[in-house]
């Protein structure tokens, strides 16, 4: 998985080292508390580390982490911590009841997967943005990778979604709709060797933002001023093409569809 990679796309943070920005339109492969300023956030104490769990046994594989930056936030390290014993609850569950469902049914039973690597996206004066690429397996023909997405708000103190920031994911669409659609077909077309043609085929047709995992990056660690929107298999293509990983810059027109009382904390480019 590329996890590293997406974090030097959007920010070069994390302990990655600063990458150059990215072309604007670039694909690669694979209730706020206050509208005044925030004072910028202290950074993460000496003491706080970067958590990692693995747990393997006979019914399952499991593999959790997120960084330092998170573990130095009381909150949001506790929000983590109960996330992933969820996670492990819910396969000790599911595994438990697929290996009976194997016994009843005289077939084999495989060990699930299950992978949730989180990261920094960028730790901006106002927002701390997390991403997370996942990777499960049910027993199936083959496992599922997926992502995973998180702000926390400074100022109020507040875990949100990323589209949490936007006024309503319609207005997302009509803001960046086009140059979503416009920078998957490049890399369809990279990928299948022809251009897309429109057809019945949902695997010709623009794949619409609430279908992507949106994520908030920043190219100088003050403003958001740049967004990821993350693909997943079988949304813009078959399962073979992979996932997809679109880069926009925040313009005028996205900038609008932000809430105003997160306005301040965006930049254009």
């Amino acid at each position: 998985m590329a996890i590293l990679a997406l974090g030097a796309l959007l920010s070069g943070c994390g302990g990655v080292p600063e990458q150059p920005a990215a072309p604007e339109n670039g694909v690669t492969a694979g209730a706020p508390a206050s509208t005044t300023t925030p004072e910028p956030a202290p950074s993460p104490s000496s003491a706080a580390k970067p958590s990692k769990t693995a747990v393997k046994n006979d019914n399952y594989s499991f593999e959790f982490a997120y960084p330092a930056q998170a573990a130095a936030i009381p909150a949001l390290a506790q929000w983590f911590e109960g996330h992933r014993a969820a996670l492990i609850a819910e396969l000790d569950k599911d595994t438990a009841a697929f290996r009976k469902e194997a016994a009843d049914g005289d077939f084999e039973f495989r060990p699930y997967e299950s992978t949730h690597e989180w990261q920094v996206v960028t730790d901006t004066p106002r927002f701390l943005s997390l991403s997370a690429e996942t990777w499960v397996y049910t027993g199936g023909a083959h496992g599922s990778p997926g992502y995973d997405a998180i702000v926390w708000d400074k100022a109020a103190g507040q875990r949100l979604k990323p589209t949490d920031v936007f006024t309503s994911t319609d207005a997302i669409q009509r803001a960046i709709g086009a140059p979503f659609c416009a920078a998957i077909d490049k890399e369809r077309e990279k990928r299948r060797g022809a251009p897309v043609v429109r057809s019945d085929d949902s695997f010709d047709a623009c794949p619409k933002v609430a279908d992507a995992t949106l994520i908030l990056g920043s190219t100088d660690r003050q403003t958001i001023d740049r967004i990821g929107l993350l693909v997943g298999p079988y949304v813009a293509g078959p399962y073979a093409e992979g996932t997809f990983e679109v880069t926009l810059p925040v313009t005028d027109a996205l900038l609008a569809a932000v809430k105003p009382a997160y306005r301040d904390a965006f930049g254009t480019k």
